[in-house]
């Protein structure tokens, strides 16, 4: 006779240790990118905005693959349902990233597609971290 499994129990603690790993991750990421690029003087000085559109890119860029590596970590820390704390990472990133677009609209530290790009794909890039996690498992 086959036994079936019981289901693994929710545990809060477990589930909040998964997204705050993920957001973790992200935010000290990306400062120590942005710091060797600042330190190499590949971005303008700290008290500088950042007004060229290839520096805009490559923050883009690096901060896309970043938050997916961070949806794939959150997902793979799951205690259950990995693609639904990947998605709650996503909300909490496009809730950081719209305030940072709005910080944006009132000061002048760049070009608007930016921060408004972090908004657009922070749920799409953690579902496609979460994705790749449960593809592994």
């Amino acid at each position: 006779m086959n036994a079936i499994p019981a289901p693994a129990p929710r545990s809060f603690g477990r589930s909040f240790l998964a997204i705050f790993a993920g957001l973790a991750l992200s935010v000290l990421l990306a400062l120590v990118i942005d710091m060797i690029l600042h330190a190499l003087q590949v971005f303008p000085p700290w008290d500088q905005p950042m007004t060229e559109t290839g520096d805009a890119a490559l923050a883009f860029s690096y901060r896309a693959a970043i938050a997916i590596g961070s949806g794939y970590l959150t997902a793979r820390l799951a205690p259950s349902a990995p693609m639904r704390h990947a998605i709650i990472l996503g909300g909490i990133g496009m809730a950081l990233a719209t305030l940072g677009l709005v910080g944006a609209m009132t000061m002048e530290m760049g070009p608007l597609w930016y921060p408004a790009a972090l908004v657009i794909t922070a749920l799409p890039l953690a579902w496609i971290g979460g994705v790749l996690a449960r593809r592994r498992s």
